[in-house]
């Protein structure tokens, strides 16, 4: 072979041609592990840095559930993340860590990350293999150090080996912690809600009432919950009233006045899983969400305009039959064969050594 009067050896194209069967194997590979609902956009995770596998996945799915990192070896990711809850803490409105240490916010779903490019009620963690960092090294959280975790999973008689499995090297180092979590929490999409059926024309439609909440719920909350993923991924402030010991929210993360009580719009999706509601837990059921939103609006400098009112009121003007409109068409988002999906499992996690 020539090219510009130069010829390419054998060998060379021999290099060539396993380099491009290597690249090949790979794609193919990300794209049977992860696949993109039909209805959802292209994915904002980088799989080029770091491509799920088979072994990658088993690897961070273990970890997610195995209580070695944390200081005291009491509390796992899953601890506060529970399959069932649609990875949420259920029935707590603070997340729980260490010693039975109370955080100061209310434990966010784990669902359809790779589609984030910020994390946190507050998105201070803009890249998803350093969110796990955090929650590791919160002091009353998991309460350990990296260093620590990495000393007892290399000292560990059988992560060695998974790593090496999984990316080649039986040398634990933050970096390959972290892209196995990734790989495991990357895969917790939830696609699969009687919204998600009817989106994507497979045989089911909704009922009378559920399209008359759909169309309300265009109406009167679609331009903060977008769809398909039900978040716009911005921060506002929704009129919560501040507690005794008021958390800030944004505003400590940029230092900006502007960012002052303005959180994360979290995703509606799995609500029926997912209580208590908002950055604190103190809604329990939609009800109180929807009565908040209609009337117990918390007047500040930063309430977001698209709740400031022409008559001088705060807030989504909702009637009472359009609030059960809402709950009708919410219920449509719920997802059960995400939070029963045995893929998933902490059983299935801990039977993992080869």
């Amino acid at each position: 072979m020539k090219r510009k009067g130069r010829s390419i050896t054998r060998p060379a194209v021999i290099i060539l041609f396993v380099l491009a069967v290597t690249i090949l194997t790979a794609f193919t590979r990300l794209s049977t592990i992860f696949k993109q609902p039909a209805n959802f956009p292209a994915p904002l995770y980088s799989f080029r840095d770091n491509a799920v596998s088979e072994d990658g996945f088993l690897l961070g799915r273990r970890l997610f559930y195995d209580p070695i990192l944390s200081a005291d070896q009491s509390i796992s990711c899953g601890s506060c993340h529970i399959q069932a809850a649609a990875f949420t803490h259920h029935g707590h409105d603070l997340s729980h860590g260490i010693n039975d240490l109370l955080g100061n916010r209310n434990t966010p779903a784990i669902q359809n990350m790779a589609w984030y490019s910020s994390f946190m009620w507050d998105g201070g963690i803009l890249d998803l293999d350093l969110q796990p960092i955090a929650p590791i090294t919160n002091p009353v959280e998991m309460g350990d150090t990296l260093l620590a975790v990495l000393k007892k999973l290399n000292a560990h008689p059988e992560y060695p080996a998974l790593f090496k499995k999984a990316f080649g090297s039986d040398s634990i180092t933050t970096a390959l912690l972290m892209k196995a979590l990734s790989q495991f929490m990357v895969m917790l999409v939830s696609a699969d809600s009687k919204y998600d059926k009817v989106m994507r024309k497979e045989g089911m439609e909704f009922n009378p009432e559920e399209q008359k909440g759909y169309d309300v719920f265009k109406n009167k909350c679609g331009s903060c919950h977008k769809e398909p993923l039900f978040t716009d991924f911005s921060f506002r402030n929704n009129g919560l009233s501040p507690a005794d010991e008021p958390d800030e929210g944004r505003s400590l993360v940029t230092v900006e006045s502007k960012d002052q009580f303005r959180f994360k719009v979290p995703s509606l999706r799995n609500l029926g899983f997912t209580f208590p509601y908002m950055h604190d837990g103190r809604f329990y059921t939609l009800d109180e969400v929807l009565d908040h939103y209609s009337s117990g609006m918390h007047e500040s400098s930063t309430l977001d305009p698209l709740f400031r009112l022409s008559d001088n009121k705060n807030g989504i003007i909702l009637s009472a039959a359009e609030k059960e409109s809402i709950k009708i068409f919410l219920a449509t988002l719920d997802d059960s064969s995400f939070i029963r999906n045995p893929y998933f499992s902490e059983e299935n996690a801990m039977k993992y050594v080869k």
